[in-house]
C-alpha cells in the first residue's frame, strides 16, 4: 500500500538541459519507488517565487545556484532538498540537505582528456565573477589547482557577460587573448556554451581546432554541439542522477530520516569525445591543414586533389610528408575518416544503415558493406550489434558521500 500522498513543489527555472535532466531524474525516482507524490512545476518551467510563505504543500526540490531562491526558502517551513554545484569549502554549503554536481571533478575529467590527448598546454575559459554563478569561480579554481598540482601554468580568462549589444566587442577580445596563447594549447570552457564561442572565434581567425587549440565544454548540451562546424567534445554532468538522490533524499525526510545533512556529490557520467579534442600531435604545418581539411570534408565525397589545392603543395610532397607523420597516404586518412564517422554512427544511433553510407559519403551501401567486410570482418548491422552493451553488464555507483 502506498504511503500517504504528499505535495511537492520544483523550483527549477528549467530552460536549459541540466535542469531539465534533473527533474527527469526526480521523475524517474517516483516511478521506481512507493513515493506517492503531486509535483508542482510553473507550465513554463521557471521559477516563480510569489508567495511562495503561501504554499501549503509537504516539501521543495529547488534550485540552490539561485541566491534569489536559497534567500526566499530561508523560513520554509517545509523539508527543502536543495540542488546546485559543489563547493571544495565545506562552509559554503547550505544548511540544507543537498545534492551537487562535483564540480572539481568535473574539471578534473576534462583535464584528464586533454592530459591524454597527449597536450602539454593549458587554458581555462570561464565566467564573469556573479554570485548567480559560483560554480563558475569553482570550476576555474579546480583547474587552476589541477594543472598547479600537476606542474604546468594555465592561462586564464573570464571574458565578458553575453549582451547582444556588447558581443562584437566580447567577441574581439576572445580573439585577441586566443591569438596571445602558445600553441598547441587545450582548452577547458566553463560550460559548452562559452566552449561555442571559443569554436566560433577560433574559426573566424582561422586557428585550427583541434590542431592548434583543443577544445572540450561541460554540459553535453545537443544545441550547443550543433551550433558550430567542429563538434564538441563535453564532459557530461550527472545531473539525472541528482535528480533522482534529490527526490530519494526528500522522501527518506518525509519517511522521518533525520540524519546529518551530509552534501551528496555526483560525478560526471563521463566526457563525450568528438572533433574538438580529436588532437594529434603533429609539428608538420601543411599536414595539419591537409588533415583539418579532410576532417571537415571527408564526408563529402572530396578526393585527393581537393586536399592538394587547399593547402597548396604538389601530391608529391605532400604524401611525403603524411607518410613522415601519419604513416600512411592522403587517400588512406580521408577513407579513416569516413570508417570513423560511419562506426561513430553505427555506435551511438539508431539511423539505418543506408542513411549512415549516404551521411558518410560512400557511393553505395553496397561499398560501404564491402569496406567494414575488409576491415572488421562484419558486415555494418554485425558491427552495431557487436557494440552493443551486454546484458548483464553491472553499472558503476554514481555518488559518493562527502565524509
Amino acid at each position: 500500500m502506498f504511503a500517504n500522498k504528499h505535495s511537492i513543489t520544483m523550483l527549477f527555472n528549467a530552460n536549459k538541459v541540466y535542469d531539465r535532466q534533473i527533474i527527469e531524474g526526480i521523475g524517474s525516482y517516483l516511478q521506481s519507488s512507493k513515493a506517492d507524490w503531486d509535483l508542482y512545476l510553473e507550465e513554463d518551467f521557471m521559477a516563480r517565487l510569489d508567495h511562495l510563505d503561501e504554499w501549503s504543500g509537504d516539501g521543495i526540490i529547488a534550485d540552490y545556484d539561485n541566491p534569489e531562491i536559497q534567500v526566499a526558502l530561508q523560513k520554509a517551513k517545509v523539508p527543502v532538498v536543495g540542488v546546485g554545484g559543489s563547493y571544495r569549502n565545506p562552509e559554503d554549503y547550505p544548511d540544507v540537505p543537498y545534492v551537487a554536481t562535483d564540480n572539481f571533478e568535473l574539471v578534473n575529467a576534462a583535464f584528464q582528456h586533454l592530459r591524454q590527448k597527449g597536450i602539454q598546454r593549458f587554458a581555462f575559459y570561464g565566467a564573469p565573477v556573479d554570485e548567480h554563478h559560483r560554480w563558475a569561480q569553482e570550476r576555474e579554481n579546480a583547474m587552476l589547482e589541477l594543472t598547479a598540482k600537476e606542474g604546468y601554468e594555465c592561462y586564464v580568462y573570464r571574458g565578458h557577460p553575453v549582451r547582444p549589444e556588447t558581443w562584437q566587442y566580447t567577441i574581439k577580445r576572445l580573439a585577441d587573448w586566443l591569438k596571445s596563447l602558445p600553441t598547441p594549447i587545450g582548452i577547458v570552457a566553463v560550460t559548452d556554451a562559452r566552449a561555442r564561442h571559443l569554436l566560433q572565434v577560433c574559426d573566424h581567425i582561422g586557428m585550427l581546432i583541434p590542431d592548434r587549440m583543443a577544445v572540450v565544454g561541460i554540459d553535453d548540451d545537443e544545441i550547443a554541439r550543433f551550433l558550430s562546424r567542429v563538434s564538441l567534445s563535453s564532459v557530461k554532468q550527472g545531473c539525472f542522477e541528482m535528480g533522482f538522490q534529490s527526490a530519494k533524499f526528500l522522501h527518506k525526510i518525509l519517511q522521518g530520516y533525520k540524519g546529518p545533512k551530509r552534501p551528496i556529490l555526483v560525478p560526471p557520467e563521463r566526457v563525450a569525445e568528438r572533433q574538438s579534442t580529436d588532437f594529434k600531435a603533429i609539428a608538420d604545418p601543411h599536414v595539419m591543414q591537409a588533415m583539418h581539411f579532410i576532417r571537415q570534408n571527408a564526408c563529402r565525397g572530396i578526393k585527393v586533389d581537393q586536399v592538394l589545392d587547399y593547402v597548396g603543395v604538389s601530391r608529391s610532397n605532400l604524401e611525403n610528408r603524411f607518410k613522415d607523420e601519419r604513416g600512411h597516404s592522403i587517400h588512406t586518412e580521408i577513407h579513416n575518416e569516413k570508417l570513423l564517422k560511419a562506426c561513430k554512427m553505427l555506435r551511438e544511433t539508431d539511423e539505418s544503415t543506408a542513411q549512415i553510407a549516404k551521411i558518410c559519403g560512400y557511393p553505395s551501401l553496397q561499398y560501404m558493406y564491402a569496406v567494414f567486410k575488409k576491415h572488421y570482418q562484419k558486415t555494418p548491422i554485425e558491427y552495431r550489434e557487436s557494440m552493443k552493451p551486454a546484458s548483464s553488464e553491472v553499472e558503476l555507483e554514481m555518488v559518493k558521500t562527502i565524509l
